[in-house]
């Protein structure tokens, strides 16, 4: 299930594979680059696994509602995330009314929740409010150490 990506130059419409949304490529159309993912993607349960089962990168998930104040407060936190993290990382966003049986998965009794995957598993999970900087930590330590040369 891709991921459809306008193209900014053309407005092209890109089927963009859940396994390279970190990855920079061209429009099919103009050829201009399409910039890997930097806002989070809102997801259901087959987005959701599909990209956890094959992202190259780590995953933050924000589990969140619409009528939760402090998860409206982590929206602003979880876009500069993903904006920042762009290329290192992808970010989702569940709804928790939407979807809960994805919630459930994850044991999420309080909301906001963070949850960190790499490779289809935990990293960690937190729930509370917390800032880009926390987030974008975990994502750095989730993911694995590049070998030395």
């Amino acid at each position: 299930m891709p991921v459809i990506r306008a193209c900014n130059h053309c407005g092209q419409k890109n089927r963009v594979p859940a396994k390279h949304l970190a990855s920079a490529g061209n429009c099919g159309k103009c050829k201009s680059p399409l910039p890997p993912i930097a806002e989070p993607l809102a997801v259901d349960d087959a987005l959701f696994d599909e990209i956890v089962q094959s992202a190259r990168v780590p995953v933050l998930v924000d589990f969140w509602a619409g009528w939760c104040g402090p998860c409206r407060a982590a929206a602003r936190e979880v876009l500069r995330t993903a904006a920042d993290m762009a290329g290192k990382a992808v970010v989702l966003k569940v709804d928790t009314e939407q979807f809960p049986q994805l919630a459930g998965r994850f044991d999420v009794r309080g909301i906001p929740n963070f949850v960190v995957l790499f490779g289809g598993r935990v990293v960690m999970q937190q729930a509370g409010l917390v800032g880009h900087d926390q987030m974008e930590q975990w994502l750095r330590t989730a993911a694995p150490a590049k070998a030395s040369v």
